[in-house]
């Protein structure tokens, strides 16, 4: 088990997606964050089922960042109760995983 971090979030659009990426890089709290356009997501909100066209993003950063993270998502996303998933990373090349803790801090 490493202390690296994969959170996974979706936003409503590519400007919404790459406006939280650019703060997350900025502000020193990921390394690296994947933008995947084109995700249909289908879900239950409020007791009714919806779906919706968004842009995943998958966000590469340490455990002692993670909150970091989060917030950032809270205070850039126009979504009531944005998702906010983080996946511990058991394992990595140790050079990439090296890059990441230089990237974060």
């Amino acid at each position: 088990m490493t202390n690296k971090r994969l959170v996974v979030t979706t936003a409503e659009s590519m400007n919404q997606a790459r406006r939280i990426a650019d703060a997350l890089i900025e502000r020193k709290q990921a390394a690296c964050v994947n933008i995947i356009s084109g995700v249909q997501s289908i879900y239950r909100w409020k007791g009714k089922a919806e779906e919706a066209e968004e842009w995943m993003m998958l966000i590469k950063t340490t455990a002692d960042a993670f909150e970091h993270v989060y917030e950032t998502i809270k205070e850039l996303h126009s979504y009531e109760l944005p998702e906010c998933m983080v996946l511990a990373v058991e394992n990595g090349s140790p050079e990439y995983l090296r890059w990441i803790d230089e990237s974060v801090e």
